[in-house]
Parts: structure tokens; sequence; C-alpha cells
């Protein structure tokens, strides 16, 4: 073993014809450093660039990938450790991959070893071997579907069964994904039992049940048909409940057509089961392959390599997708491409959405952006011919949109942050037999508890925040670094024994509404109450049968959910980002906003939006009542740019934690002295503790970096990148960088 450069453009080298007697591989580690490493390869393997390698490194082992063999600059054969394995019976991960990788790893200034691991399945980044041909399609039979309708429980046998019959065949790899608990077993059991049977791929790739398109949607899908074959980025801008998703489902239906295959990203794993049943049946015939990270390895592992040698048709999946090797790529789609989920919070910093427009730009392939709120970044580059805008201006179901009343809470008196209004509105729906939601992004009884003589507040002893209490089982938590108390009996700080919960959360509302409406059957919906796929599609399932009258939920409840009934939203506490210290709070809050007030009236029956605040004349409520996502992006985007914000600026922020903040900002200053030597345009600012200054015992700061375009701050972080790496640093320091921050 051997370090050798850091890696650049020309690293991807794939001239194999040298003849040499002993071979050698240059290896993408995944080591904090940007350095790549040679070794020997063992008679009898056959290198190649791309293929996963298991290796001695130090006293242990490690894998990585190979991206040169026999590179010209290699160290003579005998100082080189020889390759332990090579995963020969998997494809080696196509060029175009690699260049994904490495533009990556330079642009977000992460080393390439660490950006490969991040972006192989599990199985792929231990170099295990997966099982092969252990992943056949599967079938409901006569006996199956028997079972099913007779069936007074749902076992576990026969929730693999269900799976299987809501989309006509799957894969056993898709069904190890979407069931919960032992899903091999399940999937044993039913087939013992004769209820599921092995069948070859059946159907062609031919839409069924598709819906018609209106003019507007006939005109887009048009448009990204027409650009089949070249680089061509389509903002799909359409009000909630426009059928962007229909539009999504004809364009793949013909990129389906041409033999190729489908990319589609979506911002939250809680949306994806129910896209794809939609996809599924839309296309019975095609592999349609699932990835996140909540499923079983070896599912994703199976999935990613499916994808790698052509057999998938249609990939869906979350951000980590967009690095799902394949072949045949003729149609990326990024839905609620606006979300934050788009934007990797730690390690890789990186926004899925950013990295897929690259990937459409090197693969000569359009992609689609949709969105009823697009990020400003995007609706600039639409604004500025960049982008081609597509609009869809009307609902596709109801005849109109929901009509939005403001309701200011500065002249009426609130019941535990009920308004008599939003009270006496799902007072109608019940009477009706319709369904309401109440809307409030905090979870949790109530944000803090607290002494009202002495002013003790249940703060986290490891977070510069408070632990929210959770009534169901009266503990206290952190919602930053997860640490978990009891409810005191006594205050801690002076005995007194009347605490007090201040503010509330969703699980107050639930029980206040419980206490208003006791013949309603009332469900929360929160991180807290539903945190497994299963149990969200558990919960679907009982509000699209109408067994549910009343939802409380957070933002899990605002994204992409169709329920027809639900006719009523009412929002609670949405005054909170709207003068936040974030720049991009009130976009934040717009865009939340109006997804929200999208799930009321999306069937037949006319919806209504009830937004409790102090502040009914805001602009940014002003613009929300008339629908006006225009107007408020002009007026946003004329703001940021008397700022210098994106998309008019652009920034780095190089942070650092540690036991103590003097040691974070020491070293902060250090890097600050070290970067202005550079003697860049670069503007450097003070280096500052963040505002959550302290998570999970360590302190925090940073050093924002800004430059007026993106070419002069990408030279002035690869020239500073490699002086940070050679500065001294404290064993408990621990810094990174982030480009292109969702917040600064």
């Amino acid at each position: 073993m051997k370090r050798s450069q850091v890696v650049d453009e020309d690293t991807f080298d794939r001239n194999t014809s040298v003849t040499v007697l002993s071979r050698i591989v240059r290896i993408a580690l995944p080591l904090p450093r940007p350095l790549l490493f040679d070794y020997l390869v063992p008679a009898g393997m056959n290198p190649a660039v791309g293929l996963c390698a298991r290796l001695p490194f130090g006293r242990g082992e490690k894998t990585g990938v190979v991206v040169a063999v026999d590179p010209p600059d290699a160290p003579p054969a005998d100082k080189l450790k020889p390759v332990l394995e090579l995963l020969e019976d998997i494809p080696p991960l196509p060029s175009e991959w690699l260049a994904l990788t490495a533009f990556a790893a330079r642009y977000y200034q992460h080393p390439l070893g660490e950006v490969i691991s991040a972006a192989l399945p599990p199985g792929l980044r231990r170099a295990v071997k997966l099982p092969r041909d252990d992943d056949p399609w599967l079938a409901t039979t006569p006996a199956g579907r028997l079972a099913l309708g007779e069936a007074k429980k749902i076992t576990r046998a026969l929730a693999a069964v269900l799976a299987v019959q809501s989309a006509g065949a799957r894969r056993r790899s898709q069904l190890l994904g979407d069931l919960d608990g032992d899903a091999s077993g399940a999937i044993r059991e039913a087939r013992a039992k004769g209820w599921l049977e092995i069948v070859a791929r059946a159907g062609e790739r031919e839409p069924i049940g598709a819906l018609t398109l209106n003019t507007a949607q006939q005109a887009a899908v048009h448009a990204v048909n027409d650009a089949a074959g070249s680089f061509r980025p389509f903002l799909l801008f359409g009000v909630t409940g426009s059928g962007k998703t229909e539009v999504y489902l004809h364009q793949i239906a013909h990129t389906l057509a041409q033999g190729r295959q489908a990319l589609m990203l979506v911002p939250e794993i809680g949306l994806t089961p129910q896209l794809m049943e939609r996809v599924a049946s839309r296309f019975p015939g095609a592999n349609l392959v699932s990835l996140h990270s909540g499923m079983a390895d070896g599912a994703r592992s199976l999935g990613f390599v499916q994808a790698l040698k052509g057999e998938a048709d249609i990939v869906l999946g979350t951000r980590l997708s967009v690095f799902v090797p394949l072949p045949r790529l003729g149609l990326i789609v990024v839905d609620e491409e606006h979300d934050a989920s788009f934007k990797q919070q730690d390690g890789l910093r990186y926004s899925a959405r950013d990295l897929a427009v690259w990937r459409a730009n090197a693969e000569k392939l359009p992609i689609v952006l949709g969105s009823a709120t697009p990020s400003l970044e995007t609706w600039q580059h639409a604004e500025a011919g960049r982008y081609t805008r597509l609009d869809l201006p009307l609902p596709a179901v109801a005849d109109k949109p929901p009509s939005l009343r403001r309701i200011d809470t500065r002249r009426v008196k609130l019941d535990h942050g009920l308004s008599p209004g939003l009270i006496e509105g799902i007072r109608t729906r019940l009477a009706r037999g319709e369904q309401s939601l109440v809307f409030l992004n905090r979870r949790g009884y109530a944000p803090v508890i607290a002494c009202p003589q002495c002013n003790w507040v249940s703060a986290c002893p490891h977070c510069s925040a408070n632990m929210v209490f959770h009534a169901a089982d009266r503990a206290l938590r952190c919602h930053h670094c997860g640490h978990e108390g009891r409810v005191p009996h006594i205050c801690p700080g002076c005995g007194n024994q009347d605490l007090h919960a201040f503010g509330r959360g969703t699980q107050r509302l639930e029980e206040r509404l419980g206490e208003h409406f006791p013949e309603a059957r009332i469900e929360r919906v929160d991180r807290d109450a539903v945190r497994t796929p299963a149990q969200w599609e558990a919960v679907r399932a009982r509000i699209e049968a109408r067994e549910i009258d009343i939802l409380v939920g957070t933002q899990m409840l605002a994204k992409g959910h169709d329920f027809p009934m639900l006719t009523l939203v009412g929002i609670v506490g949405a005054d909170a980002g709207l003068y936040a210290a974030d720049f991009r709070a009130p976009e934040r809050l717009f865009q939340q906003l109006m997804q929200v007030a999208g799930r009321s009236g999306r069937g037949e029956l006319p919806g209504e939006v009830l937004v409790q605040t102090e502040f009914p004349e805001h602009p940014l409520y002003e613009h929300l009542a008339r629908r006006d996502y225009p107007g408020f992006a002009k007026r946003e985007l004329a703001e940021r740019k008397m700022a210098g914000f994106p998309p008019w600026g652009y920034h780095a922020v190089l942070r650092a934690e540690a036991p103590e903040l003097d040691a974070a900002i020491a070293w902060l200053n250090t890097a600050r002295a070290v970067a202005e030597s550079l003697q860049s345009p670069v503007m450097l600012y003070d280096v500052v503790p963040m505002r959550l200054v302290r998570r999970a015992r360590l302190e925090r700061a940073q050093l924002v970096l800004e430059s007026d375009n993106r070419p002069g701050l990408q030279a002035t972080l690869a020239a500073l990148m490699p002086l940070l790496y050679a500065l001294k640093c404290p064993r408990e320091l621990r810094w990174h960088i982030d480009v292109d921050p969702g917040e600064l």
C-alpha cells in the first residue's frame, strides 16, 4: 500500500491494455483525507476500474473502489500490499458513475473515498458477496387472494401477500424493503402456504389506468418527450393538486417505450410506498426498484445491483438514489424539488437536486424539477431562461382550489391554541362526515416545562436547547441530540411542586380536540406516533377508509398525500418562521403553508384553509391568500439581491466543534488567517458561535465564506482545503466544510 496524489478529473484512467507482470490498482478508501492508495493485484484476479475491493489497511481491513489500473506513476510492486479480494461477480461501476462521484468530491470539497462509500449501498460498501439468482418475481395465487378476503387479521404472511397483490407482481428484494420485522420469514411462510408463487416477468411496458390529461398537462408531457436524448432542465410549476404526478407517469411511459430507464427522486420515505403503489400499478411489467434508508441492507444492495446491471426500469427513491448507476438512463424527475430533505446535513453535505441536474447535463438527458413552490434558486433559473418553465395552473380534479381565510388571533381568545373559528369549522365537517387536519409543526405536548417561582426550565444538559415534554410517557426529550429524562416531581431549583407546561405541541392539541369532540375519531401523525413506513401505511389506509375524522400532525402530513374527503385544514402556530434569523425562513414557511393548505379539497368536495396568525397583514400571508407564488418569489428575490444572498451570492461555511467553544473559535480563526493569506476576492466573515451553539456536548462555531460568483468561491476552496488539512488540529476537535449550506 502506498498513498498517492489527491484525486482529480483524470484519475479514472480506464486504459488497462498495458502488459505488465504485476498489476497495480489505485484505490479510493473511505478516509477523511483526499488520498488514494496503491495495491498489488495477485495472480488470478482481473482488475478493472469500478470494481469493489477488500484490502489490508493498517492492522485491519478496509473496502474501496478501483479508480485506476496500472497508473503510470505507481511505485515498485515490491513496496505494495496485495489486494485481498475483488468483487468480480458484480459489474464494475460505470465511468459515468465515477465521474458523478468525482464531481461531488470536487464541488463539495469532500474526500473521494468517503463520497464513493456514501454513494454505495451497505453490501457493496463492505465488499460483501451478494446472493445470486435470489430475487425472483412473486405474484399472488388464487389461494392467496382467497386468504386475504377471508382474513380477520393480517398476519405477517398475509402482509406479504397484500403488498404483492397491490402491485400485481413484485421482486423479492422490493418486498424485503417494504415489510417490517422478519420479512424473509413472512415471504417463506406465504410461499409455503401456497399464497405466493414465482412467476416470469410479465406484461408489456404499456401504461394502464392512465388519466386523461388536460391541455396544460399534455403540453408539459410533449415538451419533455421532445427533449429526449438531450440535456434540458424543466421546472414543472403546478399548483397543489394540478396533476404533476400524472405528468411524471406519462413522461416515464415515453422513456420506457424507448428502452430507457427513469430515475425519480422524492424527498421523504413516507411518500415512497404510496407512490410505489401508483407507479407499480401503472407499469405492471416494469422492474420497479425502490431505494431509501428505511430499507433492509440486503434489499438496498440488491436493488442497486439490479440498476447497475440494467435490469431496473424505474428507480424510485430518496436523495441517495441520485447515485444509483443506470446504464440506460433516459429521464430524471425530482418531485418537490424545493424540499430541504434533498440536502444532506452530515458527512458528505450534498444537494441531491443539484447533483441530479449535473448528472442530467453530463449524460445528456432531460430532467424535470416539479414543485408548487419552487426554491428561489430554481425559480430564478427559470426566470433567466436557463430552465424551461412548464405551468400547470389549474387543479386536475377539484373544480377550484380551496378558499383561504386568515384568523386574527389578536382579536379572539384561543383555547389551547385553537380559535373559535377553527373549532366551529371542525364541528361543521364532522356533521357532514368530512375530515379535518389541524397542522402544528411542533411535536410533543409542550415545548418546555418551567417553574414559575425560580424560572427553572427543562434545559437539555447537552445542548443549547430545551427538552420537550411528551405527556404520553411523561418524558422530557431533546429533539436535537435525543437525550431523555423523566419529568421531575418537584422543581430541581427551588423544590416547588407546581411545574407548568408552557406552549403547545401536537399531543396537547390532540388532547384538547378530544375534549371538544369526544365522539370524533382523532389521530396524531408525527415522528413520535408514526415511526416506520408500515405504520404510516396503516394510518393512510384508515384515512382513506374514513375511519379517522380529525388528523393532528406535523409536516409529515404536508407533503404529497391525497385524501379526497379532507376538506378543512387549520394551521396553528404559523408565525414562527416570519421573523426567524435564517434568511431562508420566509421561503420555507411559504412553501410549508402552501403544501399543507393543498391537502384540503383535493377531491370533488370544496376545501377551506384557516390560518391562525397575529400578523394577518404580513405580505407573506397576502401572497398565500392569493396563491401568488410568483409575486412572493419576486419580492423575496429582490430582498435577497440587496443582501447578496443566494441565488445572487454563493456561500460555504467552515464549521468546527469541540468540548470547549474557545478551542473551536481559535482553530477557525487560524483557518481564517490561512484563507486571508490566499488574497482571494472571497469575503471572509468573522468567526462566530452557531445559533445552536451547544449540541450533544460539543460547542460549535462557524466561518462563512461569501462570493458573488461560483467559480471564484470554488477556486478559493480548492486552494484552501489542502492548507486546512495541513493545520494542526486538537485531538477532540472536528471540522467540516458545507458548500451551498441550507442555512447560515
